[in-house]
């Protein structure tokens, strides 16, 4: 629960509750154990203004592609059309920065070729299926906080280097308690 005035840990902004017979996707990078333990580390080095809203590490994942409402009917075609090979690669995490609308963000120090070269290929894959892409630039993040535009960024952060083998097909519940559900897991350490 938030305390007007006090800094907080919530889950992420609440999607639109779908219909039962539709589901609110996208493809993720889900962070293990060790990863969420070094982005709380980080998140917890930023000096934060009093009304922001921190997301809750449960909620923390990297988009690769938001897919939006598709009918419940549909999901076993999605799951076989998104199974791709993936590349394992590294993602060396370090860079804080402040994005407009006040989100502050963590953001890998370069983008892995193996990590652009899959988001293009789930692209591909989504649509002849006929879902659409955002066309806007592939920009990796894990969103730390909203209502951040006062906040300062750690004076120092070491890169950490997050090994991925895999990505998930998840749903936005829209339930406090458990926000995301992994329908389905891509790739041997997902």
């Amino acid at each position: 629960m938030r305390t007007p005035g006090a800094s907080s840990e919530l889950p992420m902004n609440q999607p639109p509750q779908p219909s039962p017979d539709s589901a609110r996707l996208f493809l993720a990078l889900l962070p293990d154990a060790a990863v969420l333990e070094a982005l709380a580390v980080h998140r917890d080095q930023w000096q934060w203004p009093a009304k922001v809203t921190r997301y809750a590490p449960a909620d923390w994942h990297v988009t690769l592609h938001f897919i939006g409402s598709v009918a419940r009917s549909r999901l076993e075609e999605l799951r076989a059309a998104l199974a791709l090979p993936i590349t394992p690669f590294a993602l060396g995490w370090g860079r804080p920065e402040l994005w407009p609308h006040g989100l502050a963000v963590l953001c890998p120090e370069v983008v892995p070729e193996a990590l652009q070269r899959l988001h293009t290929q789930l692209g591909q894959a989504l649509q002849p299926l006929g879902l659409r892409t955002d066309p806007r630039p592939f920009r990796p993040h894990f969103t730390l906080a909203r209502h951040a535009q006062a906040a300062r960024l750690p004076a120092q952060w070491p890169v950490f280097n997050w090994p991925v083998a895999g990505y998930a097909l998840m749903e936005s519940t829209g339930q406090a308690g458990q926000r995301y559900r992994v329908l389905q897991s891509y790739g041997p350490a997902v």
